[in-house]
């Protein structure tokens, strides 16, 4: 099987980033055949022009390449399990959730058997970057079986950012690590922002100094903005934030290296998941620091605006 003759693409997962991921590639014209719990969801993409597979068995048989784009590792070895000895031999399944090696390979031996290729493929991005198709993507597994699916991943993903990391697993963990330190970076500097805003200094002018330092990262320039605008980036879930970051800390114990600053990271996040919900955005642990400050970090303008 070749990408050059038209093979039908499955997709399953149609949540935030999923459903901007299979309709970009439905525009671009590959054949999708789409599965979602969400009868919804499926129905929007049915619209672009997919096809609706009524359930996972019908998906796995009917396709040359399945994508899946899950929660985390419960729902990828569930999955896996049920679609694992359906699929077709000498197709490639692309696992693009933030996961684990171990749950993806719980049926390794059969996929070998049944001439199944698999990547591991997870992104970074966020939900815009899905919608733009822009996506980084962090790709575990075989060359050969990455040339193969490359075009697609050229239509989610920015091309100069498909990035080959390694063997199989070696996706998952990139992108566990890149979280881990997203994360950190935003607890970070929410401290240093509200202990610099309460002692005085302008909070633009402070953001500036901070760009134009040492310190100075993609963070603060392009993700941190958004809160000045009073945008905790709600696309992307604190249940789900604080299930990567349970995952990085037990792939730090899992191979013997301790995580101090991790955990702790882990544990403010915990707190405002238990202070504002499941469902409030990833970058809601600011909105913790700045209560513990009395203040909001936003323009003067604003703050003037609003009293």
């Amino acid at each position: 099987m070749t990408l050059n003759s038209t093979p039908l693409i499955g997709f399953i997962g149609l949540g935030h980033m999923g459903g901007h991921m299979s309709a970009n590639l439905v525009r671009a014209g590959h054949r999708l055949l789409v599965h979602d719990l969400n009868a919804e969801a499926v129905q929007r993409l049915v619209d672009l022009g997919a096809e609706r597979a009524e359930s996972i068995a019908e998906l796995a048989a009917a396709c040359d390449v399945v994508i899946t784009m899950l929660p985390g590792p419960p729902q990828v070895e569930a999955v896996i399990r049920e679609m694992g000895p359906l699929l077709r031999p000498g197709s490639v399944w692309v696992d693009m959730s933030t996961s684990t090696p171990a749950a993806a390979r719980v049926l390794d031996d059969l996929l070998s058997e049944r001439d199944v290729s698999r990547l591991d493929a997870p992104v970074s991005g966020m939900a815009k970057g899905a919608a733009s198709g822009m996506l980084q993507i962090f790709v575990g597994g075989e060359t050969a079986v990455l040339e193969r699916v490359r075009p697609l991943f050229e239509v989610m993903g920015d091309p100069e950012r498909v990035l080959h990391v390694g063997g199989l697993g070696a996706g998952y963990t990139v992108k566990l690590m890149i979280n881990q330190l997203w994360f950190s970076h935003l607890v970070a500097a929410a401290e240093v922002l509200t202990v610099g805003v309460k002692a005085g200094v302008d909070l633009e002018v402070l953001h500036r100094s901070l760009l134009a330092s040492p310190a100075a990262s993609s963070f603060l320039a392009n993700d941190l903005p958004s809160i000045f605008a009073d945008d905790y980036d709600e696309s992307f879930a604190m249940k789900l934030a604080c299930k990567d970051l349970g995952l990085s800390i037990d792939l730090g114990r899992d191979v013997g290296v301790p995580t101090p600053i991790s955990a702790h990271v882990e544990q403010i996040y915990r707190t405002a998941l238990a202070k504002y919900g499941p469902d409030s955005g990833e970058m809601i642990p600011v909105r913790l620091a700045e209560e513990y400050a009395g203040l909001l970090l936003r323009p003067a303008e604003a703050q003037e605006t609003a009293a």
